[in-house]
């Protein structure tokens, strides 16, 4: 039998659960603030559950879409400012979701350290409530893993999971019905969004600056601050211009890979978009195109450059869907049309205007 004097415990080995405990406690008035129909905003079962007929839906079709926020966590980690990353978690998912016409319903997390702090996992999941409520889905649970020996001392990784419903025959794109001459709007940015971080971190590197320095592209905020401006989440003003008549036939969430990447998913092979680079890029860009000394079409494959979502609509329609979605609070920016395909997919007219 072995000594007690050498018996090991979880929290030896560097796992503690009394700690995992305080952090569902203090999560849980952040997870109850996303209740919703069909969802009760509880946590604490082994699964959770969401009633399709208590929000609404007759005939959905259901979308699943899963992301991470990449190395953006590592300035959340480096400032010490983990409030907003969450948000950022939400939005890569229900933006995906969102632009196949799916309304976003539940939506889980995944949290993993080598360390549980618990004041640092509420404040993450806090953000995770607030990008929630902001696409009106509910938290409906998640996963925290402390994992010693993994990872290093102070660092973590995200991942979020989100399902959403569309009424059958409702779903986006309507690729039959897209056609040469459809008109592209642009969504305007809420910043660098979560791509291209690993980039964005090279440049602050060769800067110099640290993120606790004044952002040289925004006074006021500092470094750090401004990089961390979380994703725009579009949910609630795309359903209601999707809903609201404005004649939607395709959106695309300009993500990793920026336009070129990105635009050609939702286009049938013998249409292109092609795309006016006239529209105003924010200064975050102007500097770090400047500072890494980053070309255009690097650019334009790696950032958002200002645009965070692609709206394609007939030219009839592009007067009333401009006007729904800025009375939803969108800025709305002309970028180009579709045109037959003769070789690229995205074809680019003129030249980014940096400030």
């Amino acid at each position: 039998m072995a000594d007690k004097r050498d018996s090991l415990t979880y929290r030896d080995a560097g796992v503690d659960i009394d700690a995992g405990n305080e952090m569902v406690r203090r999560i849980k008035p952040h997870v109850r603030s996303t209740a919703r129909k069909g969802a009760d905003g509880e946590i604490g079962g082994f699964g959770g559950l969401f009633d399709l007929k208590a929000a609404g839906f007759s005939d959905p079709i259901l979308v699943a879409a899963n992301d991470g926020v990449g190395t953006k966590v590592k300035i959340a980690i480096e400032t010490g400012r983990h409030d907003t990353i969450g948000i950022d978690l939400v939005a890569m998912c229900v933006n995906d979701l969102i632009v196949q016409g799916a309304e976003p319903l539940l939506f889980l997390d995944y949290y993993a350290t080598g360390h549980l702090a618990p004041e640092e996992g509420a404040a993450i999941v806090e953000g995770i409530a607030a990008g929630c409520r902001i696409a009106g889905c509910a938290l409906l649970g998640g996963e925290t893993a402390e994992m010693p020996g993994l990872y290093a001392k102070g660092d973590y990784d995200l991942a979020g999971f989100a399902v959403g419903a569309a009424e059958r025959g409702s779903l986006l794109p309507r690729t039959d019905d897209l056609a040469a001459g459809d008109v592209i709007l642009g969504l305007v940015s809420s910043g660098v969004h979560s791509n291209g971080y690993s980039l964005v971190r090279r440049i602050v590197e060769r800067s110099g600056l640290t993120y606790d320095a004044p952002a040289p592209f925004e006074p006021g905020r500092s470094l750090g601050e401004a990089l961390l401006e979380p994703t725009r989440i579009y949910v609630k003003s795309l359903l209601a211009a999707h809903r609201g008549g404005a004649g939607i036939k395709a959106l695309a969430h300009i993500t990793g890979g920026g336009f070129p990447e990105n635009i050609p998913r939702v286009l049938p092979d013998h249409l292109a978009a092609a795309i006016d680079l006239a529209f105003p890029v924010p200064p975050v860009f102007s500097w770090l195109k400047s500072v890494g000394g980053i070309e255009e079409a690097e650019m334009l494959r790696t950032f958002n450059c200002g645009v965070g979502m692609i709206v394609v609509v007939a030219e009839a329609d592009a007067a009333i869907a401009s006007a729904i979605l800025a009375e939803a609070g969108e800025t709305v920016m002309p970028l180009g049309r579709l045109a037959p395909r003769d070789g690229a997919a995205v074809t680019f007219d003129g030249a980014l205007s940096f400030r």
